[in-house]
């Protein structure tokens, strides 16, 4: 789906309108709109990020983690780098040194 980072595919955008028809909602609809309700006064900023970053076992902090091995074929050592995916421990969540605009926000800032 092109545009995935969006809340569009979660079945609810949070700066759309209340979103309901001329039909009555149900019980089930209720408590979406009222999420989308409470949602709708959010501000449009972004103060907060997940953190692509993770910490290695000895505490060292990088995107991608590589280990160092040698490889004998035909009697010729070779060095070759090995990624690790074990033992990593996410960052987490980050604070934004500035806040963004949220990327569903429905308004054109600047037309050229």
């Amino acid at each position: 789906m092109m545009g995935g980072s969006g809340s569009k595919g979660r079945g609810y955008w949070p700066f759309s309108g209340s979103g309901g028809g001329d039909e009555p909602a149900t019980d089930g609809q209720e408590q979406s709109l009222a999420r989308v309700r409470s949602i709708r006064n959010m501000t449009p900023f972004v103060l907060t990020r997940r953190s692509s970053l993770y910490f290695d076992e000895d505490g060292d902090l990088a995107h991608e983690f590589y280990e160092e091995t040698v490889v004998t074929k035909n009697g010729r050592r070779k060095a070759k780098l090995k990624r690790i995916h074990k033992n990593l421990i996410p960052q987490g969540i980050i604070k934004l040194d500035r806040p963004c605009i949220h990327v569903d926000f429905p308004v054109v800032i600047c037309e050229v």
